[in-house]
């Protein structure tokens, strides 16, 4: 236990003594490199006052309405353009032509067509998690091995037991790694989106901290961000572990 611990450790600890390096190294102007300390203060400042449970309740809800649509429509999505080698050869240059746009540069089209509100953020979110979701998932699909459903068949089994028991396990592991591409999608894409018109999230508090050179309140924003979607991601690779124990993996 003591040796994982440290192992989980020692690179965080790594990185707070190589930014307190840098910041006292002379190298760099100290007013552009705020100390952990710092950012710490500012960190528990922020959450006393409240603001930043709320910045990270709007931007985690945000993130989660549109990851759930995005996937919700990508599995299905995946599933057939992976299962049909025709579909997918017709569909797949639309797909990754849609997918190489940055959501950035579709907000004024957002804006236009779902106006500022909440929906066109989500929108945003789930433009970025779908299209991320529906690579993973078919290419995922179209690696599973058609032995299995030859070796059903020859066994007796009936088209809907194939899909019951077999189909089915065998894509369990793609949806969950295609949940989790789709989460680290949708927090990096997470500051574009709340550019529409947002009051609270870690975007929007980001975007206010640099309107006033606030660095410390910046670090501060893009720590959570990361933090939240490592404990998300930590979640879903701890649930696909008890999902799928069935399926040899090396580690």
């Amino acid at each position: 236990m003591l040796k994982r611990a440290v192992l989980l450790l020692a690179p965080w600890f790594a990185i707070v003594a190589a930014w307190y390096a840098i910041a006292y190294s002379g190298f760099v102007n100290e007013a552009l490199i705020p100390t952990p300390l710092a950012v710490a203060t500012r960190f528990w400042e922020l959450l006393t006052q409240a603001r930043l449970p709320l910045d990270i309740w709007m931007s985690t809800q945000r993130v989660f309405l549109g990851v759930a649509a995005g996937i919700t429509l990508a599995v299905p999505v995946g599933f057939v353009l992976g299962w049909y080698r025709q579909i997918r050869s017709f569909i797949d240059p639309l797909i990754n032509f849609f997918r190489a746009l940055p959501p950035i540069a579709l907000i004024p089209l957002v804006v236009v067509y779902f106006g500022i509100g909440e929906f066109a953020k989500v929108v945003i979110l789930f433009y970025a998690s779908f299209f991320a979701g529906v690579i993973v998932m078919y290419e995922g699909i179209a690696q599973i091995s058609p032995i299995y459903v030859r070796v059903a068949k020859t066994l007796g089994a009936t088209d809907w037991e194939i899909f019951r028991k077999v189909i089915i396990p065998l894509t369990v592991p793609h949806m969950l790694t295609a949940l989790r591409v789709a989460l680290g999608v949708a927090w990096a894409t997470l500051v574009a989106s709340e550019l529409i018109a947002a009051q609270q999230g870690l975007g929007a508090l980001i975007q206010n901290a640099s309107s006033f050179f606030q660095l410390d309140i910046i670090y501060v924003g893009i720590i959570c961000i990361g933090f939240i979607a490592l404990a998300m991601d930590i979640a879903i690779r701890a649930f696909t572990r008890r999902l799928v124990s069935w399926q040899d993996r090396i580690a």
